[in-house]
């Protein structure tokens, strides 16, 4: 077959590794640790790394740095219930208020409630055309901010050519509607600095946000990266709306230096776009999300998902060397 799966321990880490033989692509994903992908490797020799091999994924180098950090980073964590901020990790559904449990050092609640959770492996597949990895979690009221339960599965596919799909299934086991949202948070590391890549994104308008990264609720316009700019020293820590009906890549990073090149198609489920940029200038967070940050208060995107039903949010990355 042209695509496998092997299981392996790396620096205390266990990994699933989907493979295309005939491109040597590799997707390494940690199950114990929220679901992650971990690595997202590809031939780029020009790009530098062993036999031309360069992961674009910003990782943890073990597993003591993702224990030790995770809450701070969240590199490729999954976000859900609920996505990016929320302030004092307060919220008022039903006409009841909840209070969530821990608060990040900024005094918000942020990126949800199982991002550093072990998932179930449910199986996995692989043919000439694809391989798969499906998981699942099954949260249930842990959280006293959150008293509800639903089960969050991923599923990873990786098809041809460096193309890889993200499916995630929220499906509602409670005995009411529950508020939800969902996200992905990864890395993208291209090598060198990201002041010297392209990014475009095809945004109608950004979020404003307040001092403390929380939506005003005014949509302002914005389209500075409609075409492919050089970064610079520009800094981003925002959510934009995504244009709707893209026929081609909501965003792209691209570094000329090496020619690699990575593509987002998020489908109309993820109709937000958040992004940052970090100091180190090595890697940038190109996050889906289907509701903006404080959606459980703003609405903005919030899903209200009835009692044993289920809603998909898929995504797409697509890698490639010019």
């Amino acid at each position: 077959m042209n695509f496998s799966i092997r299981h392996l321990e790396e620096n205390g880490l266990r990994l699933i590794t989907l493979r295309e033989e005939s491109t040597g692509t590799e997707i390494d994903l940690l199950p114990d640790h929220g679901a992650s992908l971990h690595a997202f490797k590809v031939r780029a020799p020009k790009a530098g790394g062993p036999a031309g091999v360069f992961n674009v994924i910003d990782n943890y180098r073990d597993r003591d740095e993702l224990e030790r950090i995770v809450d701070r980073s969240y590199k490729s964590s999954k976000l859900s219930p609920f996505p990016c901020r929320i302030p004092d990790g307060r919220y008022v559904y039903g006409g009841k208020s909840y209070q969530f449990k821990h608060l990040f050092t900024d005094g918000n609640a942020i990126h949800g409630l199982i991002f550093n959770k072990p998932f179930t492996v449910l199986g996995e597949t692989t043919d000439e055309v694809s391989a798969s990895l499906n998981m699942e979690y099954h949260y249930n009221r842990e959280d006293a901010g959150y008293p509800f339960d639903y089960a969050c599965g991923v599923r990873y596919i990786l098809h041809p050519d460096s193309l890889l799909e993200i499916v995630t299934t929220v499906t509602n086991l409670d005995d009411k509607v529950i508020p939800i949202a969902d996200g992905w948070h990864p890395y993208f590391r291209l090598g060198g600095k990201v002041n010297d890549w392209q990014v475009q994104f095809r945004a109608s308008a950004i979020v404003e946000f307040d001092q403390r990264l929380i939506p005003t609720g005014k949509l302002l316009q914005y389209d500075a990266f409609d075409t492919p700019q050089r970064m610079g020293d520009t800094f981003l820590d925002n959510c934009f709306v995504l244009k709707q009906q893209l026929v081609s890549a909501a965003c792209e990073l691209f570094n000329p230096d090496n020619g690699l090149r990575v593509s987002f198609f998020p489908d109309a489920s993820y109709p937000y776009l958040q992004l940052y940029t970090p100091d180190t200038r090595q890697s940038f967070a190109v996050e889906n999300l289907s509701g903006a940050p404080d959606c459980f208060n703003n609405k903005m995107g919030l899903t209200l998902l009835e009692p044993g039903r289920s809603q998909i949010f898929t995504t797409r990355y697509k890698v490639s060397v010019e």
